[in-house]
């Protein structure tokens, strides 16, 4: 009887890119530019290193050493930073950018939480092996002798302090560092294995991590909360067409920015589209428009999400 996983139990589901949902998804994330253009140029050269000696044959044709020592590094990227800051958003659409860039198909791999299993010995570390290894196996069939990939995996682990949490912390118990272990396992098997894949890694407590996770990233990219300009953006865009003057955005920038607040904090790129702005129109809809001065007075009184404590005393 065969007693290992089946699909459904590693995988929340399936993505192929290209395609135009993740696309216009993507494209949605306003104020990410940086963050999309360094990871898709990561992903890029993790998944398909044929293109980086194309372009070192062209600029540098005796960099082979330079070219050994990117190439070298674990496909592994972090996207690390507070809550609401678009880490998930952009992790589950990135995969899409990185198949028109480099004209393959993306086969992206959300890793189930259940992967944790229910605590029977032996379980999450089965599970987590599973994952790995059916990962590795798909990403086998797509490459070629030639270099060139014919199509990338991406493995997700969105909340991946609950997966790889330091084995440093006193209260860990035993199944959950031999969880560990395998993540570390599955990380070194696909580095090794030079394959067609990636693994992007979510978190909101980088230093939660397990130090041999973090020292195997590729990248680690920051997100945090968005600034004046950035929430200007967000919200011109969604209610300038709306008859917002310049003066009324200024204001709704004041509202959800640390400085005016008793919180000492401001709102998050998810409490702008999805809370805020749905606010503004279920307030007005259906007697009339939206008037920027309630609007104005709904940010104010709108309580935004609290920055995400990291309480790991054994941060390294």
């Amino acid at each position: 009887m065969d007693s290992r996983p089946n699909l459904d139990d590693l995988f929340d589901r399936r993505v192929i890119y290209p395609d135009f949902d993740p696309q216009e998804r993507l494209a949605r994330l306003v104020g990410l530019d940086d963050q999309k253009a360094r990871l898709a140029k990561i992903l890029g050269l993790l998944v398909n290193p044929a293109g980086l000696r194309n372009w070192a044959s062209s600029h540098h044709p005796d960099a082979a050493n330079l070219l050994d020592t990117v190439l070298r590094r674990p496909p592994l990227v972090v996207l690390a930073g507070d809550v609401g800051s678009g880490k998930t958003e952009l992790a589950e659409t990135i995969g899409d950018a990185v198949a028109r860039q480099e004209r393959i198909d993306i086969t992206l791999l959300p890793l189930s939480l259940s992967t944790r299993g229910q605590g029977r010995v032996g379980e999450m570390t089965q599970l987590i092996s599973s994952a790995f290894d059916y990962t590795l196996q798909e990403a086998e069939k797509l490459s070629s002798n030639d270099g060139r990939a014919r199509g990338a995996v991406i493995l997700l682990v969105d909340e991946a302090d609950a997966l790889a949490q330091s084995r440093e912390t006193n209260q860990m118990h035993h199944e959950d560092r031999a969880g560990v272990n395998a993540f570390i396992r599955g990380i070194d098997q696909i580095a090794n294995a030079k394959v067609p894949a990636a693994i992007i890694m979510c978190t909101n407590r980088l230093s939660s991590l397990d130090p041999a996770v973090r020292r195997r990233a590729a990248d680690v990219l920051a997100f945090s909360r968005p600034n004046d300009a950035q929430r200007h953006y967000v919200l011109a865009t969604n209610l300038e067409p709306l008859g917002f003057s310049e003066q009324h955005m200024t204001d709704l920038v004041d509202a959800t920015g640390a400085e005016s607040r008793t919180e000492s904090y401001g709102f998050t790129f998810s409490d702008l589209t999805q809370r805020l702005i749905p606010n503004l129109v279920l307030d007005a809809y259906p007697s009339g428009p939206i008037e920027p001065s309630r609007a104005i007075e709904i940010a104010r009184a709108m309580t935004p999400t609290p920055p995400f404590q990291d309480t790991n005393s054994n941060a390294s």
